[in-house]
């Protein structure tokens, strides 16, 4: 049985799939980058979660990344526009359907990243993804 955290982040890779970029998880940058555009999802941290003692509840504030990348000669409007369909995407369903308590995009930060030969390829390195999430003691472990 999969965990929480695999569970939200597979929900988040599927919505991020509904997009007309490739999304892939986890995978290296490939050589050639779609026309669309090619979103990367990373795990990312879970960090140190916040406690409530009564119930006794462990509070995540989980922050995946997610690297955007275009390619092409319109790269800053293609950029532009892949990053607004993920806030889309992200606000049609906050909680992913009913798997966290709230899933939200920061602002990318664009990265222009050199290609020898070719034109160069614009990214965003880190857009975080801020996923709130909490687990009461006893549902099982994770990593």
């Amino acid at each position: 049985m999969p965990t929480p955290r695999e569970t939200i982040l597979t929900a988040l890779h599927a919505a991020l799939s509904t997009l007309p970029a490739t999304a892939l998880r986890g995978d290296v940058l490939p050589e050639r980058v779609p026309t669309a555009g090619l979103l990367i999802l990373r795990d990312g941290e879970p960090g140190e979660p916040e406690v409530t003692l009564s119930p006794l509840r462990y509070h995540y504030q989980h922050r995946a990344e997610i690297e955007v990348v275009v390619q092409g000669a319109d790269r800053d409007a293609a950029f532009d526009t892949l990053c607004a369909s993920i806030g889309t995407a992200l606000a049609a369903d906050r909680t992913l359907g009913g798997l966290c308590d709230w899933v939200e995009a920061e602002a990318p930060r664009p990265v222009d990243l050199p290609v020898e030969g070719a034109a160069a390829l614009k990214g965003r390195v880190s857009n975080v993804v801020e996923i709130l999430w909490r687990r009461s003691p006893g549902i099982g472990i994770w990593t």
